[in-house]
């Protein structure tokens, strides 16, 4: 008896989108190099050519997951006041954005940050700056010195977790910093063993707007 034949399933459905969740996703779990075509198309479902029809290469996965949290951020709405108030704004949203997801931290470090959503932000800070009473030359200045200390020191967050994945709630990780610092022998150290409950909080928020405030103080003072 001949049987019958069994209809197909339906077919996955799969976008750009669909491929950037998946490679976010892989990235938050076991790090960016986590993020592999194969592996992207292993968690789909699909075949790795699939994947190739919206991305030609890793890197262009990469690009676009850069673009995408930066086109976030750009969308997260500024009141246009106070120029401090939203240097800081920014600052703290793109900290949020990426200590979320820390896989990917590595990718705005690692890349030319040349893209649409790139550019927007930097156009972004300009102007802001611009408000501040800088004038052409000194904004740029100090746009890039704005993101080296944002980039850098979200950068050293991240790191301070050794391990791939999510980062535990910022209460957590300083108690645990404070925990191993508890072991620095004072009679070598004085000085690092006295300021143990500062250095603890230093991937801390209030460590970050300390330092932010202190750049930002800088900028409007003195020649430009």
């Amino acid at each position: 008896m001949t049987q019958p034949k069994r209809r197909p399933g339906p077919k996955r459905a799969l976008s750009e989108g669909g491929v950037l969740d998946a490679a976010l996703t892989l990235m938050d779990a076991d790090g960016p190099d986590a993020a592999s075509i194969r592996r992207i198309a292993a968690a789909l479902g699909v075949s790795p050519n699939a994947v190739y029809t919206y991305f030609p290469d890793k890197s262009a996965i990469e690009q676009a997951l850069v673009e995408r949290l930066l086109g976030e951020l750009n969308r997260a709405a500024y009141n246009g006041g106070e120029w401090r108030t939203d240097v800081e704004a920014l600052a703290l949203d793109l900290r949020s954005r990426l200590t979320a997801h820390p896989g990917a931290v590595p990718l705005l470090l690692g890349g030319a940050m040349n893209g649409p959503e790139a550019l927007l932000l930097g156009e972004r800070l300009l102007e802001v700056l611009a408000r501040a009473g800088l004038p052409a030359e000194a904004a740029a200045r100090a746009a890039y010195l704005v993101m080296v200390y944002v980039l850098g020191a979200i950068a050293l967050e991240v790191a301070d977790v050794p391990q791939a994945g999510a980062l535990a709630p910022e209460p957590d990780r300083i108690a645990a910093r404070r925990a191993a610092m508890a072991h620095v022998p004072a009679e070598t150290f004085p000085r690092t063993a006295a300021a143990v409950d500062v250095m603890s909080g230093w991937i801390g928020t209030e460590q970050f707007l300390w330092g932010l405030r202190r750049v930002l103080d800088g900028l409007t003072r003195g020649p430009v």
